[in-house]
């Protein structure tokens, strides 16, 4: 019966009319296991014609379907290229803890709860320990996950997803990070050419060029886009959604490009710790990285001389309470530093062309949802 588990011995023959250029000529077959009901799904369909929210409700069940599964295992293809392109550059992989007594971002966005009747929070981003952490290795990387309390109902959000971050020191800018991240895409690129080719061909994935990815700054893009699009510029400070979108179609249309860097945000937006520009300290010198309009890393320099750092959370009217072990790590030399967090299922989304990043998420966690 359908989802019987069973152990076959058999002749193995060749012939190529096979799907997988072979077949077995069966001698035995024993029955390992039986179900104790009928399969919620029908999951020897070429295609699952069913809702995203049945997929979810019967998660494990769903995902034994062979095009299901493909897309998690073009997942694992990105996280081993992270890992070895990272390693192979001398970078150090390493487990910061999920818990916290104060965020590197702060905001209200935190899962707040009790830890031994103390307060804590589930961490938004490893930012403050990977940056500890270039003092003791100078090249730190992790693939662990972060947890966002933004009440979005979105294609794009999830409260809990996996953020494949590094940071790096002895940096003479921040164009060393982006060259290190065009670095591991392309790596990862040609790994999956190589060992996912039949996961890459069940899904009919085209995968993106990046052989030289174009870059921007912030106040240009939103220009060339309002010019090109005919679209008011509403909010100099931030990108909306929608403009993110018209970059990736603006470098599509006139670069063939995928993937764009977009960088020089404006300092209003971004956390203390990233370093002004000194040409014009209105900007930072960090950058996103957009893949086909949607943005799918936030990266750049931090501030690594003490004295300034102290500087911009004075200036911000922010409390250093909270962050004395971190800030206290500046105060015995730290190099000029800086890294990245990608966002792993928005990337696989991008890569496999979905619409929603709860289709390449295995389990997700989103405003209505805590389990499977």
């Amino acid at each position: 019966k359908e989802a019987d588990t069973v152990e076959v011995c058999g002749t193995y023959k060749s012939d190529d009319r096979s799907p997988n250029g072979f077949e077995l000529r069966l001698d035995t077959i024993t029955i390992l296991s039986e179900p104790a009901e009928p399969m919620p799904l029908q999951i020897n369909k070429w295609k699952l014609n069913t809702s995203l929210e049945a997929k979810l409700n019967n998660r494990a069940v769903a995902l034994r379907n062979p095009r299901e599964r493909a897309t998690f295992r073009i997942q694992e293809g990105i996280t081993r290229g992270f890992r070895d392109f990272l390693y192979n550059n001398g970078f150090t992989e390493i487990h910061t803890p999920k818990l916290g007594a104060k965020s590197a971002e702060g905001g209200a966005n935190l899962f707040k709860l009790e830890y031994f009747h103390r307060p804590a929070i589930l961490q938004q981003s490893p930012q403050f320990y990977k940056q500890m952490m270039v003092g003791v290795f100078e090249r730190v990387y992790e693939i662990a996950p972060v947890f966002r309390a933004e009440k979005h109902d979105t294609a794009r959000h999830l409260n809990e997803y996996t953020s494949l971050d590094f940071e790096m020191g002895y940096i003479d800018g921040f164009e060393d990070i982006m060259a290190m991240e065009t670095g591991f895409l392309q790596y990862m690129i040609a790994l999956l050419k190589k060992d996912y080719a039949e996961e890459l061909r069940l899904l009919g994935v085209t995968l993106p060029n990046v052989d030289k990815i174009p870059t921007v700054r912030f106040d240009e893009a939103k220009e060339k886009v309002a010019e090109k699009y005919h679209r008011q510029i509403r909010n100099p400070y931030d990108l909306e959604p929608e403009e993110e979108a018209l970059i990736g179609q603006y470098f599509k249309e006139e670069y063939d490009a995928d993937f764009v860097f977009v960088t020089h945000y404006p300092s209003k937006k971004r956390p203390f710790y990233a370093m002004d520009d000194p040409a014009d300290p209105t900007y930072t010198l960090s950058f996103d990285l957009l893949y086909q309009g949607l943005e799918i890393t936030t990266g750049g320099q931090r501030i690594h001389d003490y004295n300034k750092l102290m500087e911009k959370i004075e200036k911000r009217g922010m409390e250093s309470e909270g962050m004395e072990q971190y800030l206290s790590v500046f105060k015995h030399g730290m190099p000029p530093h800086g890294g990245l967090g990608i966002g792993l299922e928005r990337l696989t989304m991008k890569l496999v062309g979905e619409d929603n990043v709860r289709e390449t998420t295995l389990f997700p966690r989103d405003l209505s949802r805590l389990e499977p």
